[in-house]
């Protein structure tokens, strides 16, 4: 997950279901340029989709569903059968191209004007073709980004209407886990539902279903399939529709979209976007719930380019997960049935890259967002109860996808109750999450996905709880040293959980599991290391090797251990030790600092097992390299613009990571609520949560490092913040200053307590 790729620009919603924006072609139908759709460096489009995913690394990721094309031209062959997207496809320029909150515009080269606003289930799409122009406009309904099942497109004249929907899911279904074109997380788990009106009759329509094309067809049915090249290229249907614009080539659509049904979709559409609505009136009200969620934390005092890079990345973080329940409360849930939301619930929410976010993003949910984060938390029990009471790692919408290693539910669930989440079933949910913890369910054992989506979720569990790690070559996992640190993160953080539900009894029993990672810390070498079932290591270690580790090498995975950092230390020679390895972490032989990632010796900003470790100096007894590290982290991996990201944002951790850095404040570990404290790029920060608690930070200048603080108006030596600064809010003034103050923090009573 190395290549940088931005989110896709405007037309979307705090959370929203609908996401507008192009999908970009290469010049193959069956691919695109990078996982979500969109290519800063791909001026080509065969669609503005309706759907999208923020940063997934999986090519060619998610969604990107109903690609709708505006097209001058006759349509006289089948858009499926130009499998090179020469004729079926848009250029355009950025210099004529903008996108804000909520909006998006582009002109194309074929002169058409598309003007796009969206609610948060809803868009409302403003074209404008050139006058006397042969306009049409695709329904490309099949041409998901990973291909579909089926799809059907209806219509209707005498309404002004085209309706229809794709079956689709397969997110990851062309990683190649040894299934080759039988992989079987190639498989459908959503059907998308759209409704368009449209204010003015049609001229012409038309559908098509592979090479076939039917002039003056009106429904039409057919899927492309989800194998790749040849086996998929000339399959697929759509249809179309096209306007008289002999005295006029303004053309408005109104659309909604639902999980559930046609009704669903149409009744989102109408409750959404009122008859008078225009694109600047929905656009100006989407704006505005942007503006709601971004002022919740107001900075000042900073960098023009820093304030711009924070409220970019608070944007992405809110992006998704992601509203799934129409108006009605209904919402497709994991066993694809259709639900209803419960009465405490006031969304359902999906689309949940667990391994990644529950490092960063779930804590910045929790802090903004407390009770959105209830209902997240209430659609992930109900969506593993529908799954027969399996937590799957990596949910898109509600269904399991299986990717990425180890239980981060557990961890995430665990850390939103410690930060004052409370809106959901919590008996339930940790209940549940402690049976997935202690028994060993149905599919534990197989090696169906392995390695990239092993379906088995706490893989091999009764071989973990005997050998106390998961063994190289029999976990059933993607790579046992990986697990075994996730597991015990993830066992560390039911624990925490437990205690405070004065659940002893589960306590006594999972917080001697958190200790575990030392199982596979393999001393002869200093690092975590992939070990067999009959207790050896496993042959040809070196420190970059990747075996028994999921897109990581050795020597990064081996300082996962946040929950335990004086324990990592103890093991490396103590605090000193590891603080003298922890800077060759960030530094190459010369001492020059490493920090975009590339070396698989070295930190690695793109990817999430690494993302914490600027900040373990805290543990260590040296916050001021953590305070120099992270500011430098911040200006050198992250920026403004097309390359601001270092790395594929996995659904706002990225970005997360970067708000937290920028305010001067981190999560220590998952399942608790304090905070590391760094020195922020800015004078002043006033967050508010939902729940009404207020936290304000102030500094005397953005120097990089910090000389005193004050909490609550009272002198602070720790370089953390307790649980009540979350819980009840607080206030943090920093002194900062250029030279390091090497005191400040330093003393082993100041450090973060491990839990």
């Amino acid at each position: 997950m190395t290549t940088t790729v931005p989110s896709w620009p405007g037309a979307s919603a705090p959370f929203g279901m609908i996401a507008w924006s192009p999908t970009a072609t290469n010049g193959d139908q069956t691919d695109t340029p990078v996982p979500n759709g969109y290519d800063w460096n791909t001026t080509r489009m065969r669609g503005l989709s309706l759907t999208h995913v923020n940063g997934s690394g999986c090519a060619p990721g998610a969604a990107g569903d109903v690609p709708i094309l505006p097209f001058v031209g006759a349509v006289n062959s089948s858009p499926s059968a130009d499998s090179t997207d020469a004729t079926y496809a848009a250029s355009f320029s950025h210099t004529r191209e903008a996108a804000s909150p909520g909006r998006y515009s582009v002109t194309l080269d074929s002169g058409v004007a598309t003007n796009l606003a969206v609610t948060p289930r809803a868009g409302l799409a403003q074209l404008t073709f050139p006058k006397g122009s042969q306009a049409n406009l695709l329904f490309r309904t099949s041409n998901s980004l990973n291909g579909s099942e089926n799809a059907a497109t209806v219509i209707d004249p005498a309404k002004r209407t085209v309706t229809g929907w794709v079956l689709t899911g397969g997110f990851c279904g062309r990683r190649p886990n040894g299934g080759g074109d039988s992989n079987p997380d190639r498989r459908s788990y959503y059907r998308l539902y759209f409704s368009a009106t449209f204010d003015r009759p049609f001229a012409r329509t038309g559908t098509w279903k592979d090479a076939t094309v039917t002039p003056g067809g009106k429904a039409v049915s057919g899927g492309e399939g989800y194998l790749t090249g040849a086996s998929r290229q000339g399959r697929g249907s759509g249809g179309w529709v096209g306007f008289d614009t002999r005295t006029s080539g303004a053309v408005t659509m109104r659309i909604g979209i639902s999980y559930v049904s046609l009704a669903g979709a149409a009744a989102n559409r109408d409750a959404e976007l009122p008859k008078a609505a225009t694109v600047t009136s929905v656009a100006r009200a989407t704006r505005a719930a942007w503006n709601t969620e971004l002022k919740r934390i107001q900075v000042s005092g900073g960098t023009p380019a820093h304030t711009q890079a924070f409220y970019t990345a608070l944007y992405h973080a809110l992006l998704q997960p992601q509203r799934m329940d129409d108006v009605s409360g209904r919402y497709l849930g994991a066993d694809l049935r259709v639900h209803s939301r419960a009465r405490t619930q006031k969304g359902v929410y999906g689309t949940f890259s667990g391994w990644d976010q529950y490092r960063a993003q779930v804590q910045l949910l929790a802090l903004l967002r407390p009770d959105v984060a209830g209902d997240m938390a209430q659609s992930m029990l109900d969506f593993a109860k529908q799954n027969g009471g399996v937590w799957d790692r990596w949910l898109q919408l509600g269904a399991p996808t299986h990717v990425m290693t180890g239980d981060p539910a557990a961890a995430t669930l665990a850390t939103w109750y410690a930060m004052g989440v409370r809106r959901f079933d919590v008996k339930a949910a940790f209940d549940s999450l402690t049976r997935q913890a202690t028994v060993q369910n149905r599919n534990a054992l197989s090696d169906i996905g392995c390695p990239g989506q092993c379906l088995g979720q706490r893989a091999a569990l009764d071989v973990y709880r005997s050998l106390h790690y998961a063994p190289e070559g029999a976990c059933h996992c993607w790579g046992g040293a990986a697990e075994t640190l996730e597991n015990s993160l993830a066992d560390y953080s039911l624990a925490q959980w437990a205690g405070r539900l004065g659940r002893r009894d589960v306590q006594r029993v999972l917080a001697p599991r958190a200790a575990w990672w030392r199982n596979t810390y393999n001393p002869a070498v200093g690092y975590q290391a992939a070990r067999l079932a009959d207790g050896s290591w496993a042959g040809g270690f070196t420190p970059d090797t990747q075996t028994g580790f999921a897109q990581g090498t050795a020597a990064q995975y081996t300082w996962m251990v946040p929950q335990n950092v004086s324990g990592l230390a103890a093991a490396m020679g103590g605090r000193g030790a590891a603080a003298t390895r922890l800077d060759a972490f960030f530094h190459d032989g010369a001492g020059n600092w490493v920090l975009r990632g590339g070396d698989p010796l070295r930190y690695d900003p793109t990817n999430e097992p690494t993302i914490h470790t600027p900040w373990l100096y805290n543990g260590l007894g040296q916050p001021w390299k953590t305070q120099a590290t992270v500011r430098l982290v911040l200006d050198t991996a992250y920026g403004t613009g097309v390359a601001g990201l270092p790395g594929n944002d996995d659904l706002g951790t990225m970005s997360a990571w970067y708000v937290f850095g920028a305010m001067g404040l981190f999560p220590q570990t998952p399942g608790r609520a304090e905070l590391l404290v760094g020195s922020p790029v800015f004078r002043r920060i006033e967050l508010v949560r939902s729940s009404g608690q207020r936290i304000t930070v102030t500094t005397n200048s953005t120097r990089t490092y910090i000389q005193s603080a004050k909490l609550d108006g009272k002198a602070l030596q720790r370089s953390w913040l307790p649980e009540s600064f979350v819980l009840r809010g607080g206030r943090l003034d920093l002194s900062l200053g250029s030279s390091a103050k090497t005191s400040w923090g330093s003393r082993p009573q100041d450090l973060p307590v491990d839990h």
